[in-house]
């Protein structure tokens, strides 16, 4: 995408079709990726998407969007005029408008480009990856969930009062997924992901290495006796776990009486004060950041949970209108304003970490590695969680494996119930977080 030229055609259209007050955000991605299956190549994929959506507001200021991939000429002035014609018949009441903060300096990120790798590469590559995870161990038999892709991404946002925001990105993820077979035993499975920004400057090597581990360790597994335990969250469970409770941040959802939180739930203590939590799409190990979202708001550091105290909702420009606050740049322009979170940022609170949360020497905790069925065993108005599990028993510093088992509560009580946020964090899809130890959580198993 010729972002300038078509940034120019969108402007010379509204002026053609008398439209005075408009805006529009686009993005275009190129990807290509590969999947492999027994030393075979199982699918390849590549793809250019473009996507344009147009927000035109008439005389009365009713507010009329519409969507197109189209992006000649021809196709952007019919989107206009869609949109012009659309709002007539647009809401009355909480009429979205632009960002205040549209034309405001966004962080300068310097080169984030990168030559995207031939798609013979990336099967060479993932076919390798795959055979020395398969000769890692005997027990090993297949990778049945396994990906190596690369994106290149391009998004604009311009509007009629001079707001013009561009950028360009790209970056590469390999995710390998093992599964086990030995006779007399379940088949156990473990994975492991990684991001850089090219395949080159991608970690396959640790990525092959973290799902070996984990697989192995899961082969000699046990049963568990049901109770409550002392639990540490890997920091992708616990990422998982903020994610599937993120209306408790979402100030769309606290307006949509869809929230465990309220107006009024800011500044009160809704954690342990040893968590903070940030959303922070800036964050210098997110390789995909953006630095504006679809309405032009620069993205940055929102402080979210601050040594236990609720201090910030996600805002669009319309819901931080509404509460009488900022746009974070959460929002995401369609027919109806949403906000979600960017990328997660956990971290220490004021309290110090006792020495003896200490995993090399810890007995009878509960490792939780992986959280499972997060679509169905959450219910995110009520705060109940209910999921099954991949981890581990602690007995005196040494793994068990855990046959099965699920672990329950409310996540109110979860969060003031944590002891222990370590300080090394680590990377994954959903943001950066160390491990998280909490007291007290149910766990029913087998045994």
């Amino acid at each position: 995408m010729n972002t300038d030229s078509l940034i120019s055609q969108v402007k010379d259209s509204a002026s053609k079709l008398g439209i005075k007050k408009f805006d529009v955000f686009g993005a275009t991605v190129e990807s290509s990726s590969a999947q492999v299956n027994q030393g075979v190549p199982k699918q390849v994929k590549a793809s250019h998407r473009s996507s344009i959506m147009v927000r035109v507001w008439n005389g009365d200021r009713s507010l009329g969007v519409t969507s197109t991939n189209d992006t000649t000429p021809k196709g952007l002035e019919l989107a206009l005029q869609t949109a012009s014609e659309a709002s007539n018949f647009g809401a009355k009441e909480h009429i979205p408008d632009f960002s205040p903060l549209a034309t405001s300096p966004i962080q300068e990120m310097g080169d984030r480009t990168a030559e995207a790798a031939p798609m013979d590469t990336l099967l060479e590559t993932l076919l390798e990856a795959e055979q020395k995870l398969l000769n890692s161990h005997p027990a090993i038999v297949g990778v049945p969930y396994n990906g190596l892709s690369q994106r290149d991404l391009v998004r604009f946002y311009v509007n009629s009062e001079g707001a013009l925001r561009q950028e360009h990105l790209s970056y590469a993820s390999i995710y390998l997924y093992s599964k086990t077979e030995e006779d007399g035993k379940k088949p156990r499975s473990a994975g492991a992901y990684r991001l850089g920004r090219s395949l080159e400057q991608l970690d396959i090597e640790g990525c092959l290495q973290e799902t070996t581990a984990k697989t192995i360790s899961h082969l000699n597994y046990e049963k568990m006796t049901s109770g409550r335990y002392l639990v540490m969250f890997s920091p992708e469970a616990f990422l998982s776990m903020l994610a599937a409770f993120s209306n408790i941040f979402n100030a769309q959802s606290v307006l949509d009486r869809q929230s465990l939180s309220t107006v009024e739930s800011i500044g009160t203590a809704i954690a342990s004060p040893m968590l903070s939590v940030s959303d922070y799409e800036l964050h210098h190990k997110n390789i995909a950041a953006t630095t504006f979202d679809s309405e032009g708001t620069p993205t940055g550091e929102v402080p979210l949970i601050k040594e236990g105290v609720l201090t910030n909702f996600l805002h669009s420009s319309i819901t931080a209108r509404r509460l009488n606050a900022q746009p974070t740049g959460n929002g995401n322009m369609g027919a109806k304003v949403s906000v979600s979170p960017n990328f997660f940022c956990v971290a220490p609170g004021s309290a110090e970490n006792g020495g003896s949360y200490n995993i090399d020497t810890a007995d009878n905790v509960i490792w939780i590695d992986e959280l499972h069925a997060l679509h169905s065993g959450v219910q995110s108005l009520q705060g109940s969680f209910s999921l099954p599990f991949d981890g581990w028993m602690i007995k005196g510093g040494d793994r068990i494996s855990i046959e099965s088992a699920t672990v329950a509560g409310d996540i109110k009580q979860l969060l003031k119930s944590i002891v222990c946020v370590e300080s090394e964090v680590k990377l994954t899809d959903g943001g950066v977080s160390p491990r998280v130890w909490v007291e007290g959580l149910s766990i029913t198993g087998e045994g």
